[in-house]
């Protein structure tokens, strides 16, 4: 017979030991690791053989999480490699009525402990598959203690079966009592563990949903830009992971766990939410003289009216006696052609491209000076000063003034993210996602950051930013680069400190630009590359 002072000293032992599964339960964040930590300290605290444990679907399904048996050598499930090749157990048949046939499955319906001394002389239950494995394994499931899982809200999130309490010498022994009590308190600890670990994850899958919602909603506004928002984060993940693996060099110190991953890959889905505010005429302007539709019909509508009125001219000229039938039709073929060509020209000039010459600048201007008479037959110049403006625009299709209002959206980004309640380990997301148009040498916008000043996430989602740009297929001022020459030109940003040098390396020597192409790009923009030409690349020596 067991002394008061043993069993004292039993109880203190499970008691100390139930407070280190709770603390072990509290921090486990893996969920295989998590239903594994569970059914173990289950089976040493009863001296279980074996167990099960199901958790609940949304079918009403009991799903086999893990199951293992010491005698057996049996692992399945949870941390191991074989998975549990079992079908759910149903809580209710095809009609509806309680599954009371199954152990596991009453237990999640009662939401009460059901405890089996021995299974070959219980009635209640259906363990016919049970002797069959018996048979088949040479094993004998004998006792069962089967206890429910309660959520906070008083739902059965799963069931905890033991099965074959062992005495130290290996005897088959029944779940007494202090057993029950003890699974039960455990399952009730386990139950708040996993409900916390579903929380955290629902509301991760949440947030994570209305940040892809906003990156879409910010695509979506403008089909000229459509997979960006996708195809930041992808690059900006593998050019980080390729810094984080690096073992030599400025950027070995450079590490990421998965808090870290998870923080930069929020950052780059939200690095252009700013946009929301950007008006659809600046970020939609494909060509140099549309607002709300292009301009370039009004001007050509002008040149007609110039044809018109030369012809009426040289008509006038022609009744006077001034000039004979044959000079009419001579000059108004000669004038009329020209007029043909500067109307094709500046239909060529309203197309945005990489430069325009100082020369076609000049021309634009000329050709603005023409006159013409409107319906109302007030004389003006052919061309606006704001229509002028926009022909004679160097670079790509915006005005300085709409290049600042594009500009701006990274001010707006900065301050919708700073704006926003961080957990812990999100707290960098707006430096990250709010460097992405900063450069190295602190000419870069809106704070003029410096490359010191700057995260190596930031600097990361800088290239990716402007690598994803040049090979865009959906940018309407622009056809997309070929791998080799967006290369070369992110070369020449890194030459002039615009672009991180140690990651632009990991960026060339790791291929990371071939991996992204390989899934993002179209294949006839997939060129040789040789990374010896490329301008502030410098190839890893020799070993």
């Amino acid at each position: 017979m067991t002394s008061p002072d043993t069993t004292r000293q039993l109880e203190l032992d499970s008691l100390r030991k139930l407070t280190e599964v709770a603390i072990a339960l509290s921090t486990e964040k893996d969920h295989a690791r998590l239903m594994q930590l569970i059914l173990n300290n289950a089976r040493q605290l009863t001296g279980a053989d074996g167990g099960t444990l199901y958790s609940r679907n949304a079918d009403n399904q009991l799903v086999f999480e893990i199951m293992m048996n010491d005698t057996l050598n049996i692992h399945q499930g949870g941390t191991s490699e074989s998975s549990i090749g079992m079908p759910n157990v149903p809580l209710y048949t095809d009609a509806g009525e309680p599954n009371k046939a199954m152990v596991a499955a009453w237990a999640a319906i009662s939401g009460e402990t059901v405890n089996i001394p021995d299974a070959y002389h219980e009635e209640g239950f259906d363990f016919t598959g049970t002797r069959e494995f018996d048979v088949r394994s040479g094993y004998r499931s004998q006792s069962f203690l089967t206890v429910p899982m309660y959520s906070h809200q008083d739902d059965v999130i799963g069931v905890l079966q033991l099965i074959n309490k062992l005495s130290p010498d290996g005897a088959l022994l029944v779940f007494d009592e202090a057993d029950q009590q003890i699974v039960e308190s455990l399952a009730s600890l386990a139950a708040i563990a996993i409900t916390k670990m579903r929380l955290i994850e629902d509301q991760a899958k949440l947030f994570e949903s209305f940040i892809e919602l906003m990156a879409g909603a910010v695509d979506d506004k403008s089909p000229y830009t459509g997979g960006h928002c996708r195809r930041v984060p992808e690059l900006t993940m593998m050019l980080a992971d390729a810094a984080a693996a690096m073992d030599h060099g400025p950027l070995q110190a450079f590490t990421m766990s998965e808090d870290d991953r998870y923080e930069l890959r929020i950052a780059g889905w939200l690095h252009d939410c700013g946009k929301v505010t950007t008006p659809e005429y600046v970020m939609d302007k494909a060509v140099k003289l549309e607002t709300i539709y292009d301009r370039l019909g009004l001007v050509r509508v002008r040149f007609e009216v110039l044809k018109r009125d030369l012809k009426l001219q040289l008509q006038d000229a022609c009744l006077k006696g001034e000039l004979t039938p044959g000079e009419v039709q001579l000059q108004y073929h000669q004038q009329a052609a020209q007029l043909d060509e500067d109307c094709e020209f500046l239909a060529r000039c309203n197309i945005g491209g990489e430069s325009m010459r100082k020369a076609d600048q000049d021309r634009v201007r000329r050709i603005a000076a023409y006159r013409w008479h409107d319906a109302q037959g007030e004389e003006l110049p052919l061309l606006s000063d704001e229509e002028v403006l926009n022909l004679t625009i160097e670079r790509g299709t915006l005005t300085g003034d709409e290049r600042r209002i594009i500009n701006h959206h990274i001010v707006a980004t900065i301050a919708m993210l700073e704006s926003l309640p961080y957990p812990k380990h999100l707290m960098r997301v707006p430096e990250f996602a709010g460097g992405h148009h900063e450069c190295m040498d602190g000419s870069g916008y809106p704070r003029g950051l410096t490359r010191e000043q700057m995260s190596v996430q930031a600097r990361v989602m800088g290239i990716a930013d402007v690598f994803e740009a040049l090979t865009a297929a959906d940018r309407p001022y622009k056809k997309p680069m070929k791998l080799s020459q967006a290369l070369n030109v992110l070369g020449r940003m890194c030459a002039d400190h615009k672009i991180d040098p140690d990651l632009f390396q990991v960026f060339i020597e790791h291929q990371v630009y071939l991996k992204y192409a390989d899934i993002f790009l179209d294949p006839e923009q997939i060129d040789a590359v040789d990374p010896a030409t490329i301008p502030g690349y410098q190839p890893a020596p020799a070993t």
